[in-house]
This record gives C-alpha cells, structure tokens and sequence, in this order.
C-alpha cells in the first residue's frame, strides 16, 4: 500500500490537547495528582463534551517541569 504523504510532507505533529490518562503517562504522574493540580487551578484544563477533560501539553510542560539537581564533582 502506498504512503498518500508526499516526499515533502511531514511526520504528523505532537498533539495539542491531551487526557489526564496519557498525560499522566507521559509525565509519569498519577491522575489523582493531575485532577488535583486541575482542581487547584494549577494546571489549566477543558472539558470536552460532558467526561472528556483534556490538557494543553505546553501547559503540562510548564506545569510539571523538571527541577535541575546540582551535580557532585
């Protein structure tokens, strides 16, 4: 089966929006810690339809960055 990308395309981009399930996989955080940084207003959040709760991955980045640890010599 033939790709329908053309040589010039390119690969498909990271989402925008992500669930709470996949962000908390990616981020290696529980959901309960998620919905409660929601719930505290930390982390900006949409509900989509009436169950779906998504987040922006640039805000989850902002969010859950990594603190830099000091390095022994």
């Amino acid at each position: 089966m033939a790709s329908r990308l053309s040589a010039g395309a390119r690969e498909p981009q990271a989402p925008e929006w992500m669930s709470l399930q996949r962000a908390a996989l990616r981020f290696e955080v529980s959901v309960d810690t998620l919905r409660r940084r929601v719930a505290a207003g930390e982390l900006p959040a949409s509900r989509m339809g009436r169950r779906l709760i998504r987040v922006r991955v640039a805000a989850l980045e902002r969010v859950l960055r990594p603190i830099p640890s000091a390095q022994r010599t």
